[in-house]
């Protein structure tokens, strides 16, 4: 941690958080999809659905993704609200590797609940966010979300902090709800969450890149590993430590750090 304190680690990420949280990377981002839209619940929902299924080679991502909100009309929070039993049909056939239809299917009758039984997904996460961490709201988000009868297959989808897993999509999820959008990039709906409290998604590429920084010592990529991560990031910046996500991504996957 002592490269951290000398601030030379921290130059050298700000200049690449300048560069990266830039629009021009959007296109080729899963954040693409949630900025096709304009209405506060078609960004959240289209936003969770693209982070759910954001994992493997990202023009996969996008492409499915896209091929999600076709099948919901292009107004995904319509589709949720509104639908029927035969609109689910047309599910059928949708896959993003181990994320199926039988998986889609739950995820639109849990997002119903959600907003007609919970007040919306930024109710939900900023009811249980604690003054230090979102992570035990992710928890007990989860414990909501599969609240109702659901196929136990589909709770792989979401990750638990609780369990042990650095729940990476979701906490890539919130950074894009809660960050300002100053940037052009994130989208700052949320005002009922800090950005202090955010937590970077944990990843592979992050991970390698924040252990050759010696920001990170756990060899895992877990939740112990990104309580880690926390630590070091709110020491460079304690009001938006997530910015630095952009720069450990960056570097991982266009510079292969």
């Amino acid at each position: 941690m002592s490269k951290i304190v000398d601030g030379e680690i921290k130059d050298f990420l700000d200049e690449k958080v300048a560069q990266y949280n830039n629009p021009n990377f959007i296109e080729s981002d899963p954040i693409s999809i949630p900025h096709r839209f304009t209405l506060k619940e078609d960004i959240e929902i289209s936003a969770f659905l693209t982070a759910t299924i954001s994992w493997g080679k990202r023009n996969m991502i996008i492409k499915n993704a896209n091929k999600l909100m076709e099948i919901m009309g292009e107004s995904p929070y319509d589709f949720v609200m509104e639908h029927k039993d035969r609109d689910l049909d047309n599910l059928e056939g949708f896959v993003h590797r181990t994320f199926n239809a039988i998986d889609l299917t739950y995820f639109i009758k849990a997002l119903k609940n959600i907003y007609s039984q919970h007040g919306g997904l930024e109710q939900l996460f900023s009811n249980h966010a604690t003054s230090d961490s979102m992570q035990p709201a992710i928890h007990e988000f989860k414990k909501v979300f599969f609240s109702i009868q659901h196929p136990t297959r589909t709770t792989k989808h979401v990750g638990d902090p609780a369990k042990g897993s650095a729940a990476k999509r979701i906490n890539m999820y919130l950074r894009w709800m809660v960050r300002d959008s100053k940037a052009g990039v994130d989208f700052g709906l949320w005002n009922s969450i800090p950005t202090s409290i955010l937590s970077c998604p944990l990843d592979a590429h992050s991970g390698r890149v924040s252990r050759k920084l010696g920001l990170l010592t756990r060899k895992m990529d877990d939740a112990k590993a990104l309580a880690e991560l926390d630590t070091a990031l709110r020491s460079m910046d304690a009001n938006d430590p997530v910015k630095y996500d952009f720069a450990l991504f960056g570097l991982g996957v266009f510079e292969s750090f």
